[in-house]
């Protein structure tokens, strides 16, 4: 049986992200079951109509054939000012044009916010949320995963909270049986 290839997207482009060192150790824990890939978004450009033509920009032609070629999503956010990061938000944008033929439609998604703060990043995981449903893709439902005090649980490439990997882990596994569906 084949390995589902799933397609990792981290919405902050810093180095060192705590959103992206998630994805890294889900891909790494789950090597086994899937192929975890993570896609690069800090080439693409502010979201412009007038660039969204038959031959978008080459970054928002990569990411887009990436999602369609993927069995499923596994997206990331941290919380900026109550809300999910622009970089996400334009991505999201990119890939949900031209209208009527998102690359986001029935694609299985899991998603889940990491943040400093107590509340984990519930404010930009409803965003995230909401402009995936927008977007008819199927958002794995389950209970939120909004890893709170993300700073602490997660340094130095390393979850130091292992029942909060174990819960990413669950909601991974949740995603694997609504790509089988």
């Amino acid at each position: 049986m084949n390995r589902p290839v799933l397609l990792g997207i981290a919405g902050s482009l810093r180095q060192g992200s705590v959103t992206r060192g998630i994805l890294d150790a889900l891909a790494e824990a789950a090597r086994v079951q899937v192929d975890l890939r993570i896609a690069p978004l800090d080439a693409l450009p502010l979201y412009n109509q007038d660039l969204d033509q038959d031959r978008p920009p080459p970054a928002v032609a990569a990411l887009r054939h990436a999602i369609i070629a993927a069995d499923g999503l596994v997206i990331g956010s941290p919380e900026y000012n109550h809300g999910m990061p622009g970089v996400l938000k334009n991505a999201l944008d990119w890939v949900s044009r031209p209208y009527g033929h998102s690359a986001l439609k029935d694609k299985p998604v899991l998603t889940f916010t990491a943040s400093p703060a107590s509340t984990g990043g519930v404010r930009a995981h409803a965003q995230l949320n909401e402009t995936l449903a927008a977007n008819a893709a199927r958002i794995v439902r389950r209970p939120q995963i909004a890893v709170a005090f993300a700073d602490a649980k997660y340094r130095d490439g390393h979850f130091a909270d292992r029942e909060s990997f174990d819960f990413l882990l669950d909601g991974l596994g949740d995603l694997l049986r609504e790509i089988a569906r």
